[in-house]
Formats: structure tokens, sequence, C-alpha cells
């Protein structure tokens, strides 16, 4: 029979390798499941720029449609703003493609957005 020497570690079955990989697995399940969303930053900065461009819609709803434009107009300029702050992996849904297109197209967006709210007479 072969005698390990002290400093000889078993190597394991690949049975063995199998179990412990399934077992590292079903861990990392378990504390993706834990997990809390929005799970970055950017993410609740998400929710905040949607939440606002709910209640400019509500307000146009109402009746005012200037104020609630301003309120849509305002949420997309204050993205286009985290979107340039804010790096890459923390952006969250706000990252969509390059920083200075997102940031270019909500900017540009909001700016023809406020311009056509000022520049349309009301009745």
């Amino acid at each position: 029979m072969d005698q390990q020497q002290p400093g000889d570690e078993p190597v394991p079955s690949p049975e063995e390798i199998a179990q412990e990989l399934d077992a590292v697995a079903e861990e990392h399940d378990a504390q993706a499941a834990e997990r809390r969303y929005p799970s970055t930053i950017g993410g609740a900065f998400y929710l905040l720029v949607l939440a606002v461009s709910g209640v400019g819609i509500a307000v146009v709803w109402n009746g005012d449609w200037q104020l609630g434009m301003q309120c849509l107009a305002a949420a997309l300029c204050f993205a286009a703003l985290l979107r340039l702050v804010l790096p890459s992996r923390d952006a969250g849904m706000l990252a969509v493609r390059n920083r200075f297109f997102d940031a270019f197209l909500l900017a540009g967006v909001g700016a023809a957005i406020f311009f056509l709210v000022a520049t349309i007479p009301t009745a």
C-alpha cells in the first residue's frame, strides 16, 4: 500500500467536486434571494425619475399641461445629469448605451420639451 507523506493531500474525486460546486451554487442562490432591489444607487434614482415623470403625467391629466410637461422635462434633465455623474456600474437602468449618448439624448428630449412648453401659447 501507498503511504501518504505528511505534506500530501488527497485529490478529490469528480463526485466530491460536483457536490461542493452544488453546495456553493445553492449558497449563492440563497444570497441572491435575500438581495434587496434596487441594488444600485442608479436604480433608486431611476425610480425617482420615473415617479416624477408619473407625477408630471398626472398633472397633465388633471388639466395643467404646462406644469405637467415641465415636471416631465425636469425629470429627464435630472436623469441626464445623473447619467453623466454616476459610473456605468452604478447607473442601473439609466445606463442603456454609451454614457455621453444617454446623457445627450435625455438632455436633448428634456430641453426640447422645455422649449415647446415655453413657446406654445396658452388658449
